[in-house]
Parts: C-alpha cells; sequence; structure tokens
C-alpha cells in the first residue's frame, strides 16, 4: 500500500511546505498553511498510473483563421477583451466586494442571450431567487439566461453536457466550487486548481466561453494560487470603490487581445452604464483656475485618456511631513520629490504633500511624471496652470523629460476635447509630424519647467 503524503499549501501564494509553520515562508502571511492530504489537485480516489497514449505532433507552418468570437453586447467590455468572447476560452474576473462584478455579469448574460445565445449562469453564494431579483431591479427579469444555485463542480459539468453546449457558462465564484476528487474544503488551494482546471477542460473541448469570477485578497490580489491566472486566457479586475460612481474594467492578461485595455462603466440605480467618452466624464467637474491640477493625456492599452491630477503642497507643523498618495504609485511620487529638490531647488522636506488622480482612476505609466511634477509646483507656487494645456512626458533622475509613446493618440484626444497646446518632452515633435492636432510646447528639463510656471505665477497676480 502506498505511503501516504501531507504537505501544507499556503492559502495566499500557494506555496507548499513539507511541515506546517505559522508564517509563510513565500509571502509572509501568517496563518495560512492548511494541511494538504495526499496531495494533487488533479487526484482522484483509486486512480493508478498508466502507461500514456501516443499523441498526434502537427507542423508550425499551416493555416489560421481569427478565433471565433461571441459578442458580448457591451461594447466597453469587447473593448478589454479584444472583440468579444473567444470560443473555449476561459476569463478570470476578479474584484472587491460589492464592486459590482455580478451585476456586470448578469447584465453580459442578458446582452449575449438577447442575441440568440445560450447562456448559464451558476451562482454559488446566491439561491435563483435573489438572482431574480436583481435582474428584475436592473429590468432584465425577461432575459432568457438559464439559471442554478450549486456548487459540486461535477452536477455543474453533468448539466451542460447535456444537450447542446452553452456559448457562455458563467461561474460566481469560483472560491465557492468544490470536487470530489480531492479531500479539501471549498476555497483552499487545492479545491480552487482543481475545479478551475475541470472547468477549464470542458471549455476547451467544448467550445464554451467559462467566464469565473474570483474573489480578491486586502492587497486587491485574487485569492488562491497565481497558477489559477495562468491556466486561464483572461484575466480581468474591475475597479472601484464606493466613493466614485466610475468603475473601471481593466485586462492584466489576454491571450487574444491587448492588455492593459480598460473599459469605463458608470455606477446607477439601474446598473452599470457604458461611458464610450471616459475623458469627457473625468474632466467633467475640473475647475482649470485652481492652482495645483493639471490635466494629463495618458494611454490606457490602446485609448488614450485625459485626467485631471491634483495635488497639494502645504506647510507641515509635523516633524516627519505626511506624503499621502491616491491613484498613483508612491514610489514615483518620492522619486519625483527628489528630482525636484536635487535639479530645481524645490525644498519640500518641510511641507505636507497630497497627491490624486480624480475620478477614482488608477494610473500607472511614467508619462504622468510631468503632470504629476507641474501639479506640485503648480500648488507651491499657487500657481495655477494653463487651462488649455495638457501634460505628459517621463522625468529620469538627472531632471531631464523623456519622450514617451503615443504621442499623436494623446494630442488627438486633447484636440477633440478642446485644448490647443500640450507641454510635453521635445522628442515627441517628431512623432507628431509635420501637422499635430495641436502644437507642442517642448519641455527639456523639470528645471525649465519650473522656472516657467515660476515665471508665469506673477503675472497671474498681477491680474
Amino acid at each position: 500500500m502506498a505511503r501516504r503524503t501531507t504537505q501544507y499549501v499556503c492559502q495566499t501564494c500557494g506555496a507548499v511546505s513539507s511541515k506546517w509553520a505559522g508564517r509563510c515562508e513565500s509571502c509572509g502571511t501568517w496563518n495560512s498553511l492548511i494541511e494538504d492530504s495526499d496531495g494533487g489537485p488533479l487526484a482522484s480516489p483509486g486512480l493508478k498510473p498508466g502507461k500514456g497514449r501516443v499523441i498526434d505532433l502537427q507542423p508550425l507552418a499551416g493555416t489560421t483563421e481569427d478565433a471565433p468570437r461571441t459578442p458580448s453586447g457591451m461594447e466597453e467590455l469587447d473593448r478589454v477583451t479584444g472583440g468579444g468572447f473567444v470560443r473555449g476560452s476561459a476569463i478570470l474576473i476578479g474584484g472587491d466586494p460589492g464592486i459590482g462584478k455580478s451585476t456586470l455579469l448578469i447584465q453580459t448574460a442578458a446582452a449575449v442571450a438577447e442575441s440568440g445565445r445560450r447562456v448559464v449562469y451558476v451562482s454559488g453564494e446566491e439561491a435563483i431567487g435573489q438572482i431574480r431579483l436583481r435582474a428584475e431591479r436592473l429590468a432584465l427579469g425577461e432575459a432568457a439566461v438559464a439559471l442554478a444555485a450549486e456548487t459540486r463542480i461535477e452536477d455543474i459539468l453533468a448539466t451542460v453536457s447535456t444537450g447542446t453546449p452553452p456559448d457562455v457558462l458563467i461561474i460566481d465564484s469560483i472560491q465557492t466550487m468544490w470536487t470530489e476528487t480531492v479531500d479539501s474544503t471549498p476555497g483552499t488551494v487545492t479545491q480552487i486548481r482543481a475545479t478551475s482546471q475541470a472547468l477549464i477542460r470542458f471549455a476547451k473541448r467544448s467550445g464554451t466561453t467559462v467566464i469565473l469570477v474570483g474573489h480578491v485578497t486586502k492587497d486587491g490580489q485574487i485569492a488562491g494560487p497565481r497558477v489559477v491566472e495562468h491556466m486561464v486566457d483572461a484575466v480581468l479586475y474591475f475597479e472601484g470603490d464606493g466613493a466614485h460612481r466610475f468603475r473601471i474594467l481593466r485586462s492584466v492578461k489576454n491571450r487574444f487581445g491587448p492588455t492593459d485595455e480598460i473599459g469605463v462603466f458608470e455606477m446607477s440605480g439601474k446598473g452599470l452604464i457604458e461611458v464610450p467618452n471616459p475623458s469627457a466624464l473625468f474632466l467633467g467637474d475640473r475647475d482649470a483656475a485652481s492652482p495645483g491640477a493639471a490635466v494629463f493625456a495618458g494611454m490606457e492599452g490602446t485609448r488614450p485618456l485625459l485626467v485631471e491630477m491634483q495635488a497639494l503642497v502645504a506647510p507641515s507643523p509635523l516633524g516627519t511631513p505626511r506624503r499621502a498618495v491616491v491613484g498613483w504609485d508612491s514610489s514615483r511620487l518620492s522619486m519625483v520629490l527628489a528630482v525636484l529638490d536635487a535639479h530645481c531647488g524645490l525644498k519640500l522636506g518641510g511641507h505636507d504633500i497630497y497627491l490624486n488622480v480624480a475620478g477614482g482612476l488608477r494610473i500607472i505609466e511614467p508619462a504622468a511624471d510631468l503632470a504629476a511634477a507641474a501639479a506640485l509646483v503648480s500648488s507651491l507656487a499657487q500657481a495655477p496652470l494653463p487651462a488649455d494645456a495638457v501634460f505628459f512626458g517621463e522625468i529620469s533622475l538627472s531632471g531631464a523629460v523623456r519622450s514617451v509613446a503615443h504621442a499623436s493618440a494623446r494630442l488627438r484626444e486633447a484636440q477633440k476635447l478642446g485644448f490647443s497646446k500640450a507641454l510635453a518632452p521635445a522628442g515627441n515633435i517628431a512623432e507628431a509630424g509635420d501637422a499635430p492636432p495641436i502644437p507642442i510646447d517642448p519641455i527639456e528639463s523639470l528645471a525649465g519647467l519650473v522656472a516657467r510656471i515660476a515665471a508665469e505665477a506673477p503675472k497671474r497676480d498681477q491680474d
């Protein structure tokens, strides 16, 4: 008889240890190691190793066709997925509790069903009556969506395998599913891997698009092992908070489309409303006459996006001044402050500094450096920036302003919203061409930008 082995699996990062410990050595999480006996997410009772079969090898050369897609009925979701759901693909969607994942999926299910395709929505967290109440609130009660409240994966696969497989299968959520093939409680690393693998095999075999909902941890990452994100074809994050009505659907992995693409939605009493022009919405309440506000012309995937970066610089009564950042990387703020101190002569060590990206958007590209620096200097000098100008550019540690990609798309978006010039790196002038949508006012160094804002401040005070 084979010896029964025991291992311990971290429920946060999926690391495996031969003995129990109070703290995971891989991710540092306390009390996250759970016993996993006779391990393996694919182990089955009584299954013995057998001789493998010979598989057919195919040549690399050959004809290929674009993957057939199923339109979701929501343009913003189609933008993020690369044009719709690919048949036989698996998509993982994560987001904070209450952010609107279930609302997005029930609206998507109704839109796909309206086009004549079969959709099955399986919930492991809500009863059928609760799902119907949400659908009625969203005026989707008549949609031809098949519902089920089940958590046993064998029953789910047996149901959807009977007759014609559905075009779209939604599982809400993967942490509630369990399978008999492993001896572990639902939500553990072993169960998540096993149930995900079973659903992905069904998707590849039947051509059904499987959408998995995943809970997130305190750090905002999808709970469970990272291997699940590697198994699926696309990973989407639904971002936002209760203080803002905007919701951002961001693609961080997509085998059939661009990554870092975003879709913008607005939460309302009737569900999620698509926002086709988010730049106008983010700048709708802008006060152009206030100091400390700069309009950043950014790129999210293939979409140009204008957003306001707000800064507040005030003398600090504390020995250690505050540094608060919302919507941007705090490390990049520290770098910009260091460059302003070392190369521009601005002594900000005794000031509290607050930086905010208006509208709840999270910016990750380095091109926002110049806009953030302009907002900081504007707040410090109490000098409003030009209301008709946008900013973009990367700041190096030497104080130089480096060129960024997609300058033409940024300028076209700025022109569309009525801006007449861009303060940007001199290196982007050549990319913009001989007839740019709006002219570029070149900024070669951060010191030059500081001098320009300081020179404009007395003029505005006199006016």
